[in-house]
C-alpha cells in the first residue's frame, strides 16, 4: 500500500505542478483560449492564487516525505487538494461544464486516498 500511495501522490504532484504553473504563468484570456473558460470569470488574481495553491500542494505531496522533514504536510496537502477540487467541481457545475466535473472527482478521489492513507494506517 505504501508504494501505491507514493505512486498516486507522484501522479497528483505532476498533474497539479503542470496545471498550477500554467495558471500562474498565463493570463486569464490565454487560459480561456486554451479551454479554461472559468478563468475569465475570476480574474488574474484569484486564478494565480489557485495556481500557486496547486503548485504548493504538488510540492507538499512529495517533498516532505521524500526528505523526511515535517511529513505531516503530505496528508495536509492532499486534504487541501480535496477542498480545491470540491470548489472546482462546484464552479464547473455552475457553469454547466459537466465533463470537467468528472476530472475533478477523479483528482479529488486520488487526493482523498493519499490523505486517508497518510493520516491513517500508512503514515510515515
Amino acid at each position: 500500500m505504501n508504494v501505491f500511495l507514493w505512486v498516486v501522490a507522484g501522479v497528483l504532484a505532476a498533474v497539479f505542478l503542470m496545471a498550477g504553473a500554467m495558471k500562474v504563468s498565463r493570463s486569464p484570456q490565454q487560459l480561456a483560449a486554451s479551454g479554461l473558460g472559468w478563468a475569465e470569470d475570476f480574474g488574474a488574481g484569484p486564478v494565480r492564487l489557485i495556481g500557486a495553491a496547486e503548485v504548493l500542494a504538488a510540492f507538499g505531496l512529495v517533498l516532505p516525505s521524500l526528505v523526511g522533514i515535517a511529513e505531516i504536510l503530505t496528508p495536509v496537502a492532499a486534504t487541501g487538494l480535496v477542498a480545491l477540487m470540491t470548489g472546482a467541481a462546484i464552479t464547473h457545475g455552475r457553469r454547466k461544464e459537466f465533463q470537467m466535473i468528472a476530472v475533478n472527482v477523479v483528482l479529488l478521489a486520488a487526493a482523498a486516498t493519499v490523505a486517508w492513507g497518510r493520516f491513517g494506517p500508512h503514515a510515515f
